[in-house]
């Protein structure tokens, strides 16, 4: 007995401070397919919910090469095949694009599919330019963000299927959905989805705080509105049936691997897609060696580096510290992570990289 050693103790690695979530823009690289991006899409939903991140959401975007999430309805429904758990969702649907009942109707459809896991987050912004979001939008008149708190009104009305007596949508019931009125055989679904409101700017985040609903920050790509979106979030929050106190969600690029080099060439083809559709040029996602060849000149380097310093990339240690610092920073109660980069395998490898600096333990 007494000459046993004695093993020394293994480290712990502490839990996230925060939880963690993925946001897919199911990105197309060049040389890849949109079939390839939307299956590496299933792949990263499961890989999310075997190592535990809590929710998976899909963002809206239209007349992008390199963005297949057009139809985020379409995409959650596949999805939810593929999952059991994990939370789903829109990150987000772009409510001034959609009739309000036919919203209700897809998310209702996906709570029926997948009852209790349905997150439905709505934006103000087109989600694309000004022409493709003319295209997209009904009748003459285009309805835009300043119709946003009407059209949310509208939609929750919907969803809760409660218009009062006299009103004109009072007898129009979204199904699936808790249809409260004498419609025989009515369908009823397990509850309704989960409604966040996501922004850029302070307009959401007052409007969230006020309504008391769960608001969502897009940190990854307006950070310098980031705390005082958050401050004002916090301030304006009143408690509601939804919550009792403020929850908020920061959207946050970051991307690891196994070495520096390889995140910085990753995160380099996604700093140069982005440059290249905010100088109207979108298209698909360069190839790191595309991006490297790549001649830029003294304002593009600029809005690259500028870029670039946003996203967390590096190792999957030098990754966990700076989600750390800006979960401290921020006070955020929740960290969605997207990964930009040129191809799935390096998105998918960067995700399980991360799970791994949180200790975050693989099933299933």
């Amino acid at each position: 007995m007494g000459n046993e050693t004695v093993p020394p103790p293994q480290p712990v690695t502490p839990p996230p401070p925060v939880p963690l979530s993925v946001l897919d823009l199911a990105q197309v690289g060049s040389g890849l397919t949109a079939t390839d991006a939307l299956r590496a899409s299933v792949a990263l939903a499961k890989l999310a919910e075997s190592r535990g991140f809590g929710r998976y959401w899909v963002a809206e975007h239209h007349s992008m090469p390199g963005v297949a999430s057009s139809s985020p309805a379409v995409i959650l429904a596949h999805i939810a095949a593929h999952t059991e758990t994990i939370r789903l969702g829109s990150g987000g649907v772009m409510l001034p694009n959609h009739a309000p009942l036919v919203i209700a109707e897809q998310f209702g459809t996906l709570e029926a599919f997948a009852p209790g896991r349905i997150d439905l987050g709505l934006g103000r912004a087109p989600g694309t330019d000004g022409a493709t979001a003319a295209a997209l939008r009904r009748g003459e008149r285009a309805e835009g963000g300043d119709e946003f708190p009407r059209q949310l009104a509208e939609l929750t009305r919907f969803l809760d299927d409660d218009f009062p007596d006299g009103h004109p949508y009072a007898r129009i019931h979204a199904v699936p959905g808790p249809v409260q009125g004498s419609v025989p055989g009515g369908v009823q679904s397990a509850a309704r989805p989960a409604i966040w409101l996501l922004g850029s700017s302070g307009f959401s985040a007052r409007l969230a705080g006020t309504l008391g609903l769960p608001f969502a920050f897009a940190h990854h790509f307006s950070a310098a509105n980031t705390i005082p979106a958050l401050d004002l979030y916090r301030e304006s929050f009143r408690p509601s049936e939804v919550l009792a106190e403020p929850y908020a969600l920061i959207g946050v690029a970051a991307l690891a691997a196994d070495e520096d080099k390889d995140a910085r060439r990753q995160v380099l083809s996604g700093a140069l897609a982005m440059l290249r559709l905010r100088t109207g040029r979108p298209g698909l996602v360069p190839s790191p060696e595309e991006a490297e060849a790549y001649e830029f000149g003294l304002a593009e380097r600029e809005f690259v580096d500028s870029w670039m310093a946003n996203v967390v990339h590096g190792t999957s240690d030098a990754v966990r510290e700076g989600l750390d610092a800006l979960a401290r920073r921020t006070g955020a109660d929740e960290l969605m992570l997207t990964a930009n980069g040129h191809t799935p395998q390096a998105r998918l490898r960067s995700y399980e990289l991360i799970a791994d600096a949180y200790g975050m333990t693989a099933t299933g």
